[in-house]
C-alpha cells in the first residue's frame, strides 16, 4: 500500500504538500515502483485531503496511472467561500467498487472532519458523467438523512455534484477530502453519526 496523508505540511500554501509529493513521484524510479505496485502486485493507494490533491496531480485518480493532468482532467481548487473550512461533514458511500470501502455500508452516511482551503472538486460535465457511469465516484457530501446536496451547509467547499471522493477505474486507488483517519474512541464523541468507514481495516483485509 501507499498512503498519502493530509495535514498542513508546506504551510498548506497553494496545493501544500501535494506539489512536493507529485513532483517526487514523477521521478522515474518512484514512478516505476508505483506502476509495478499497481500493475504487478495488485497494490492499493490511498490519499486523503492533501493526499487526494496529490493523486489528482499525478493522474492516479481518476486514471489509475501516473500520467499527470491535462486541461480536461478533474481538479481540486479553492473552496467557493474563498477561505479555509474546518468542520465535520457528512458523506454518503455511493459505490462499493473500491477495496478500501468493502467495510463501509453502501448507501451509508459517515461523518468525518474536513479541514482544507482547496477541496472543491471541479470537472467538466462529460468527465462527471463518465465518473458516475464507471462507478468511480466513491463518496458524496450529503445531509444527515443521506440526501445529496449542493447546500454549503453540507457541501462546504462547493464540489461539483457534491463529489467528496473518487477512485481509479478498478477502485484500487481512492482519493477523498474528509479525514477518515481522524477518529478514535474518545474523539468527537459529541458528534452525531457513524465516523468509522473501516477504510484501513478494509485495505488490510484485501490482502488476507
Amino acid at each position: 500500500m501507499i498512503m498519502f496523508p493530509g495535514g498542513f505540511s508546506a504551510g498548506d500554501e497553494p496545493d501544500g504538500s501535494a506539489k512536493f509529493f507529485a513532483t517526487a513521484f514523477q521521478n522515474a524510479k518512484l514512478k516505476e515502483a508505483v506502476e509495478k505496485l499497481l500493475n504487478e502486485r495488485d497494490g492499493l493507494v490511498l490519499g486523503v485531503c492533501n493526499g487526494f490533491q496529490t493523486l489528482i496531480k499525478l493522474g492516479l485518480v481518476p486514471y489509475g496511472k501516473i500520467c499527470g493532468q491535462t486541461d480536461a482532467s478533474p481538479t481540486l481548487t479553492y473552496n467557493t467561500i474563498g477561505r479555509h473550512i474546518s468542520k465535520m461533514v457528512y458523506t454518503k458511500v455511493v459505490t462499493n467498487k473500491s477495496p478500501w470501502l468493502q467495510g463501509a455500508e453502501l448507501g451509508g452516511v459517515y461523518t468525518n472532519p474536513a479541514s482544507h482551503g482547496e477541496g472543491r472538486f471541479v470537472a467538466s460535465e462529460e468527465v462527471l458523467k463518465e465518473l458516475f457511469t464507471n462507478g468511480q465516484v466513491a463518496t458524496q457530501y450529503c445531509s444527515l438523512d443521506g440526501s445529496i446536496t449542493m447546500d454549503e451547509e453540507w457541501n462546504p467547499n462547493g464540489s461539483y455534484m457534491a463529489v467528496e471522493g473518487i477512485t481509479s477505474p478498478d477502485g484500487r486507488v481512492l482519493g477523498k477530502m474528509a479525514h477518515s483517519e481522524r477518529r478514535g474512541d474518545s474523539v468527537a464523541v459529541n458528534i452525531y453519526g457513524e465516523q468509522d468507514m473501516k477504510i484501513f481495516e478494509s485495505g488490510v483485509k484485501y490482502f488476507k
